[in-house]
């Protein structure tokens, strides 16, 4: 029989952590940012310090931006101004990353600059706050780390996090590190006395990252596609079973994350339930049978001419192949049909982002006058044409309803359900298969790295929902033009409509590259019809880059520089993301 002394041992040493890591960690943030006030900008020790930030917040960052999660994405999220919807105020643009434009690239106003600094060291103050008065425990803990080894995957390798002086590569294995670090003073001894190979396991894997980061620190040439499937995905499986084995915490299910699932890369790796409006969780097998039965029913439209399925095309990757929609009349809408695959993961709808939810964008369908022109308030009767609906109602629902709530209910629970993860990429980062040309892995590292496109369209989900929370779905001002010529900007505002703030203009929400192979043509206006137009475009800065005049283009300007094989190899990369089970639903 084991003693007491034994047992107590065995304890998660919490406090320890929080106070000899994360609070530490802030600590030293703090004070090493609050010294380059009184450094000139241009100092090469102004470099030397502001890296040295950078490595004491990325140390703190797991635990400071679990519990403070909006705070911690304005100290290391883009620079860029943020308009705040609640009273029309335009926030210039502070952080981490700012102040290293402003390092990097020379400060344009004094006064400004010491203005990102002591704004950011109020922020940092305020992570230091939380970190103080909440004690780590073991959900707080696992749900912390979970997200930062997403973030090494989505913003430290892709450039994200540090754009103008490339230190992701470093940050990947301080926070590689760092996970280590506080795995040893917390949990590592249960671990050791539960599954001791797990231990050492774990512990090679975490040395075998830290050390292929520290060989390979060239950012445009980094291998991705090695670093994720040979060591951090390793890392990442090695984690959940520590998880598992320590059974401090089962997970959860109100998180993005699938706790259980061995990579970011699986079929079940993203919660539904999390990214599901509330009054549509936990829908039955029967409720997604009656929604893809209703997907299919022109019946739902004033005209019997239209389905969802008219514009959203299984074959086509759920778009239809045309510039851009076709009404009621055969006229043509305004935008490019955009395709349903994964579309659940993501927090606005529609190319202007008008809808919130999956199930206001279903109604708007209904109610807009030149698509179903339905009210979404009667229901559409004459689709009891076919009886099996009443049995299908009444199993799904309890009966039928004298309005189209559960009509729009059941089609997006169906809508929810077309996710796609079984893509030649995803078996490869799964490990499956060893199968990417070296073309192929040179469109990855592109695609991760000098092409810049993981900036905004974030692995895995290639979407512009912002991770690891997941909270929000970015839209950019890239300045798309009218016609394939790339002479005159298009005059669609796109987001603009909400507030008639100018900083909106020709803004969009990003879209997924994945399955792009299906979707042509590209852009909301359906402009580019290869993705060889698609990639000069970016390759030429964008419209800014094309010479349209775009005070607030959220890319940047300057031309990619990519060469004829570059651009090839971007391409073949994005086949790649192709799931070749797209129209199984």
């Amino acid at each position: 029989m084991k003693d007491s002394s034994y047992s107590l041992a065995l304890e998660p040493n919490w406090q320890d952590t929080r106070t000899t890591i994360y609070l530490k960690e802030i600590n030293t943030a703090i004070t090493l940012l609050d010294s380059l006030q009184h450094i000139p900008d241009s100092a090469t020790k102004a470099k030397k310090i502001f890296k040295e930030v950078r490595v004491a917040f990325k140390k703190a960052e797991p635990y400071a931006s679990y519990l403070n999660p909006e705070v911690g994405h304005r100290v290391n999220g883009p620079a860029l101004p943020i308009y705040k919807e609640d009273n029309g105020k335009i926030l210039p643009p502070i952080g981490l990353q700012k102040i290293e434009e402003s390092i990097y690239e020379g400060v344009t106003n004094p006064r400004h600059y010491q203005n990102e600094l002591k704004t950011t060291l109020g922020l940092l103050n305020s992570l230091k706050k939380s970190i103080e008065k909440r004690e780590l425990t073991a959900q707080r803990y696992f749900i912390a780390t979970h997200q930062q080894l997403f973030r090494i995957l989505s913003f430290s390798i892709s450039g994200f996090d540090t754009p103008v002086s490339q230190l992701g590569i470093q940050e990947s294995a301080i926070s590689l590190q760092n996970l280590y670090d506080s795995y040893t003073v917390s949990i590592q001894k249960i671990i050791q006395d539960k599954n001791n190979d797990l231990d050492r396991r774990f512990s090679k894997q975490i040395e075998s990252a830290i050390t292929y980061t520290a060989t390979h620190t060239d950012f445009e040439n980094f291998d991705r596609y090695t670093f994720i499937r040979e060591y951090l995905n390793p890392v990442i499986r090695s984690w959940v079973n520590i998880r598992k084995a320590s059974q401090l915490w089962e997970g959860t299910h109100t998180q993005p994350f699938n706790f259980d699932a061995p990579t970011f890369f699986e079929n079940n790796s993203y919660n539904i339930s999390f990214f599901t409006s509330g009054i549509n969780k936990n829908t039955t097998e029967t409720q997604i049978t009656l929604g893809k039965k209703l997907f299919f029913d022109k019946n739902l439209s004033s005209t019997k001419e239209m389905a969802c399925a008219t514009c959203h095309i299984p074959s086509k990757g759920y778009t239809d192949g045309l510039i851009v929609n076709k009404n009621n009349t055969g006229g043509n809408l305004k935008r490019n049909t955009p395709t349903l695959i994964n579309t659940i993961f993501q927090q606005n709808f529609f190319w202007d982002g008008r809808s919130q939810t999956l199930i206001d964008q279903v109604s708007s369908v209904f109610t807009n006058s030149e698509e179903f022109d339905s009210n979404v308030h009667t229901f559409s009767k004459d689709i009891l044409q076919d009886a099996t609906y009443i049995a299908l109602f009444e199993e799904a629902y309890g009966g039928l309803s004298n309005r189209n709530t559960d009509v729009v209910k059941a089609i997006s629970s169906y809508v929810s359900t077309l996710n796609g993860f079984n893509s030649k990429f995803d078996r490869n980062m799964r490990g499956e298969e060893n199968t990417f040309t070296q073309s192929e892995k040179d469109g990855m590292n592109l695609f991760m790295g000098k092409a810049l496109c993981a900036t905004c369209h974030f692995i895995p989900l290639t979407n512009g929902t912002v991770p690891p929370f997941f909270k929000e779905t970015e839209r950019e001002v890239i300045g798309v033009p009218n016609t394939a010529r790339n002479t005159t900007l298009d005059d669609d505002l796109g987001y603009y409509w909400k507030f008639n703030e100018p900083l909106h203009k020709g803004m969009f929400k990003t879209p997924t590259v994945r399955n792009a192979t299906l979707t042509a043509p590209y852009m909301h206006n359906g402009v580019y019809n290869t993705l060889e137009e698609v990639i000069d475009f970016y390759n030429k800065g964008g419209g800014g880059g094309l010479g349209f005049e775009l005070e607030h283009q959220t890319l940047p300007f300057d031309q990619l520089q990519l060469t004829d094989q570059e651009q090839q190899s971007l391409i073949d990369f994005i086949k790649t993301l192709t799931d070749d089970q797209v129209d199984r639903y």
